[in-house]
């Protein structure tokens, strides 16, 4: 908010967040144009109707050579460069210095901003003081000496003609907690357990018994239980999780994966009752019947949620869905046949393989990171 040069992003003072752009759509619904392109005073800026060939964007679009940011990732972006180079465009080409062009204030602003980029030793150090007393000196100076003030400065300014970044954020470096991470896996418990048991009774591998189904049922409402807890704590605005129910966008896997989640919650909840209130068995199978396909979408949807975050590397892996599936599936069978067989070598066995998983799938448990955004 603070890097908006148009002073178009403001703190609401009804939610006390920082309102994001949104193409200025109170001046858009009022025929005015976004406040960056009035404020330009290059107009190098440029908005429009895209859909419209007769309009200025159109033909500047179709009349020059465009790129966009990350075209690779099929994002589809509306904001076209002409005549841009690659360090314009890819943040990364640029040397990470911890300055920007015009966002370091720490040795001076306004008059003083032009000696910003001074280097008084190797250490890459500015006396501000230094700065101060050159530029006072040079005015009472002699022109003799202001041109060897001039000349002083110079030498120490240099000359860099390597691309600079205008703006950077201090690094934030994991961007994904240890909740995350941690739901991951009990949402793979809490599904993978159950799936396995049901296609094992159904293969006549396991017969299951009412205290065999019990802990089955139990394991998942109680990881289940924990998922639905990490992933509302997960959230900067966890009163908001209620936005995710209430106002629903189908167009995101965030809302889908809220229903699946209670969906799947709701079959279990279901088939303890049949337990407890010691009802015909065949009720379990008839729930299995939405309960497997609702417990595979609780392990897997997860990776449609992640690929939907376009640009990112997440978004690239076409097999993700199919990762989540086999580890979802490798999970439940780690934590079900222990308890299906109550062998301790059973057990042995299933946390091996629990550890397995865990150290192959860094990414995800051990080192929860995504690419910064560019």
């Amino acid at each position: 908010m603070q890097a908006c040069p148009y002073d178009a992003l403001y703190i609401d003072p009804n939610k006390g967040t920082a309102a994001k752009c949104n193409y200025c759509a109170h001046r858009i619904e009022h025929s005015f144009e976004p406040a960056c392109v009035i404020v330009c005073p290059t107009e190098s800026i440029i908005s429009g109707d895209l859909d419209d060939p007769g309009s200025n964007i159109s033909q500047l679009v179709s009349s020059h050579d465009t790129t966009v940011r990350k075209p690779q990732s099929g994002a589809k972006p509306n904001l076209f460069y002409i005549d841009a180079s690659e360090d314009m465009l890819d943040p990364a080409a640029t040397e990470v210095t911890g300055s920007g062009m015009w966002t370091e204030q720490a040795f001076g602003v306004g008059h003083f901003a032009k000696y910003a980029e001074s280097r008084l030793d190797d250490s890459n150090t500015t006396s501000m003081i230094v700065q101060l007393a050159l530029e006072k000196k040079a005015k009472k100076s002699s022109p003799r000496d202001q041109a060897i003030i001039r000349d002083v400065m110079e030498r120490l300014s240099g000359e860099d003609d390597s691309a600079k970044r205008s703006y950077d954020q201090p690094s934030k470096g994991i961007l994904w907690g240890w909740e995350v991470s941690a739901y991951i896996w009990t949402k793979g418990i809490a599904a993978g357990t159950y799936v396995v048991a049901v296609l094992s009774m159904l293969a006549g591998l396991v017969e299951m018994s009412d205290s065999l189904w019990t802990m089955t049922l139990g394991i998942g409402i109680v990881f289940l239980a924990i998922t639905g807890f990490l992933l509302v704590i997960d959230l900067d605005r966890p009163e908001r999780f209620l936005y995710v129910m209430l106002r629903p966008n189908w167009d995101s896997w965030l809302v889908k994966g809220a229903y699946v989640l209670s969906g799947y919650g709701g079959i279990l909840a279901l088939s303890i009752a049949v337990i407890l209130l010691d009802l015909d068995r065949s009720f379990l199978l008839l729930l299995a019947l939405a309960g497997v396909p609702l417990a595979l979408l609780t392990g897997v949807y997860t990776a449609w949620l992640l690929r939907q975050a376009k640009g990112r590397s997440w978004s690239e892996d076409s097999f993700l869905p199919a990762k989540f599936l086999f580890e979802t599936i490798t999970i439940g069978a780690a934590v079900f046949f222990p308890l299906a067989l109550m062998d301790p070598l059973s057990f042995l066995v299933g946390g091996i393989v629990l550890a397995g998983i865990l150290v192959h799938d860094n990414r995800l448990v051990i080192r929860p990171q995504m690419e910064p955004l560019l």
